[in-house]
């Protein structure tokens, strides 16, 4: 895909601002940490591993900031930025683990001079944006021989490369099917509430040639039934030790209905989506977000006023829904606890 969902021009983060997908390709440039959090929280960034990319941009961003100023208070100043970065999104957890890389290196750098500070924060950063590409782009290779040829793949949401770094996840998968000359074809969940199956899935795909239909939510156990679903693929946010995953709000359903129409149902993910410190989905912190956008469309109201709206951005889909997951280090498979564990390896 030649859309580049953010890029780093030494002293900016230009993203690409999904909000406004697929009516305008509008791009956007960030100078400090705030606009960048604020640019996750709003999801003009979305996605667990470009949150993470974007996180670290920010704080390199921070660090040239705090270099303008006294020396000694450029750690705190660095690290106060991470901190906020760190409130945006609680659910995603590429977001901690990338965050956990800049701050190794901002204790590396303590006493050296700002400016070499930050020329290492910037490296890590660097660092981080290229090894998610490459792992989308692994990760696609493993996950494409598990899928027939002619093959149509169910998704829910969008794990494609504006998830991303770039390439993708769950449609990674797609991208490399594709490109070793699978015959396949997608069906894309609209993806309430925001619509990021209809509004960003559905683009990209499309503008990429790989033809894709989307349905409505209420639509996907129909379309299992119809038995021309060969796979379900989604990404995640974060999954647990014992391979319960968390991502967008309806995919548990879709994998309830996956195992009750005998339909594989997979999970494509790199290393730093795998959360070792959290032992099931029960631990996984689940963000909710605000009524509006549940309760408005389009700036008209679809709710009457006064009346209660409860909107979890994810839910959980327990392991043993799960067929297999799909890593960069390689395709997990049940009992996750274990396999999961021998893929980790050092982080």
């Amino acid at each position: 895909m030649d859309v580049r969902p953010l890029d780093w021009t030494g002293d900016r983060l230009v993203l690409l601002d999904q909000t406004r997908l697929p009516a305008e390709e509008t791009y956007r440039e960030y100078a400090d940490a705030e606009g960048v959090a604020r640019a996750i929280e709003t999801m003009v960034v979305r996605g667990a591993p470009a949150i993470g990319v974007a996180a670290a941009y920010g704080v390199v961003l921070a660090a040239r900031t705090a270099a303008e100023g006294a020396p000694d208070r450029f750690r705190g100043a660095v690290a106060a930025a991470a901190d906020r970065l760190a409130r945006t999104r609680p659910t995603a957890v590429n977001l901690f683990w990338a965050l956990d890389r800049m701050g190794r290196v901002l204790g590396r750098v303590a006493g050296k001079a700002p400016a070499a500070a930050v020329a290492e924060l910037e490296a890590e950063a660097r660092r981080i944006h290229t090894e998610d590409v490459a792992a989308n782009q692994r990760l696609g290779r493993l996950g494409a021989g598990l899928l027939p040829d002619p093959c149509t793949v169910l998704t829910h949401c969008n794990a494609g490369a504006l998830a991303t770094a770039g390439y993708g996840t769950a449609l990674g998968v797609v991208r490399a099917a594709r490109d070793a000359g699978k015959r396949v074809r997608v069906v894309a969940d609209e993806t309430r509430p925001l619509l990021q199956g209809a509004r960003l899935t559905a683009w990209e795909l499309h503008r990429d040639g790989i033809p894709v239909t989307v349905i409505c939510d209420n639509m996907a156990g129909a379309r299992l039934r119809r038995g021309d679903v060969d796979a379900v693929i989604v990404g995640a946010d974060r999954v647990a030790a014992n391979g319960d995953t968390a991502n967008k709000i309806g995919t548990y359903p879709l994998a309830v209905l996956a195992r009750e129409h005998r339909v594989p149902f997979y999970v494509a993910a790199p290393r730093s989506t795998v959360d070792p410190s959290v032992p099931d989905g029960d631990a996984i912190p689940i963000e909710e977000r605000e009524a509006g956008e549940v309760s408005r469309c389009g700036g008209a109201a679809t709710v009457p006023d006064g009346v209660a709206v409860w909107n979890p951005a994810f839910d959980v889909t327990p392991a043993d829904l799960i067929t297999a997951i799909v890593t960069d280090a390689g395709v997990a498979r049940p009992p996750f606890t274990e396999s999961l564990r021998a893929l980790l390896g050092p982080r």
